[in-house]
């Protein structure tokens, strides 16, 4: 007998332990990738025999297996000469149990996604209602159900932004940096936080590691420019309206901070 006839006689003889363990979709694999082999090899007498036995063999055992009834109510049949046929069907098979296991994991998928926004919703709710304890209960343990999920993070800082709960905030927002180093919009998020708070020095650092991943982002400076107005520095407040500016010579917010700028550097020299 050949390399492949024994690789085909190993297959059938182990869905029987596929089986055992519940596992259809290998036995059903098993069994496929036997007939193909047998299908594609000429055979003699008597091997042809064996595997017409063999393949009954593991027919009856699928056919009385109770996962393959409930997922398939035919029952499969075979008869010597038959094996595209009977091929054919465990293709069919095959590709339905893929399709199932792919629409069963898209579900799951949107059962945890569902969940997360409940838990988010009710946690907002808690923050509404002052229960800051509460929700922080909520948002921890959602974290530990999620605790790969950087965007969820950012998600809670934002509730506790919209609450002007700046700390808390400050917090999430962390964590996220944690997880993804390089995002120029977590930095952004820090730095206002931290202009919020009055931690201006904090917040210029944090706002340079943001410029140093995305230089060409208009928004970016014009927030650098609230800082510093804020920090009644005028000439970065100048100088940053300007750069924004360069980029986006339409950013018609970020003219009326130049022109803000202007007048009070212009006041200082007057009181100079």
């Amino acid at each position: 007998m050949s390399s492949e006839l024994i690789k085909a006689r190993s297959k059938i003889a182990s869905i029987k332990g596929y089986l055992k363990q519940e596992k259809l979709y290998p036995a059903i694999v098993s069994l496929h990738e036997a007939i193909g082999i047998i299908v594609r090899t000429p055979l003699i007498k008597h091997e042809k025999d064996e595997f017409s036995r063999s393949l009954q063999n593991a027919l009856d055992l699928l056919n009385s297996d109770a996962g393959f009834r409930k997922m398939c109510p035919m029952v499969l049949a075979y008869a010597e000469g038959e094996e595209k046929t009977l091929l054919g069907t465990l293709k069919e098979l095959l590709d339905d149990l893929q399709d199932s296991a792919v629409s069963e994991a898209r579900q799951m998928l949107q059962a945890l996604e569902d969940t997360k926004r409940q838990q988010l919703a009710r946690g907002e709710q808690l923050l509404g209602q002052g229960k800051v304890k509460d929700a922080k209960f909520i948002f921890n343990k959602l974290v530990l159900q999620f605790p790969d999920d950087t965007d969820l993070k950012y998600e809670i800082a934002e509730l506790f932004l919209r609450h002007e709960r700046n700390r808390e905030a400050l917090q999430w927002l962390t964590e996220a940096l944690k997880d993804f180093p390089e995002s120029a919009h977590l930095y952004n998020r820090v730095a206002m936080v931290l202009r919020k708070m009055g931690e201006f020095e904090m917040s210029e650092k944090y706002y340079m590691k943001a410029v140093r991943l995305s230089h060409e982002d208009a928004g970016l400076f014009f927030n650098i420019g609230r800082l510093y107005i804020d920090w009644e520095r005028w000439e970065k407040v100048d100088e940053m309206a300007t750069r924004a500016l360069e980029i986006n010579p339409g950013f018609a917010e970020a003219r009326k901070m130049r022109a803000f700028a202007t007048k009070k550097l212009k006041k200082a020299e007057g009181q100079g």
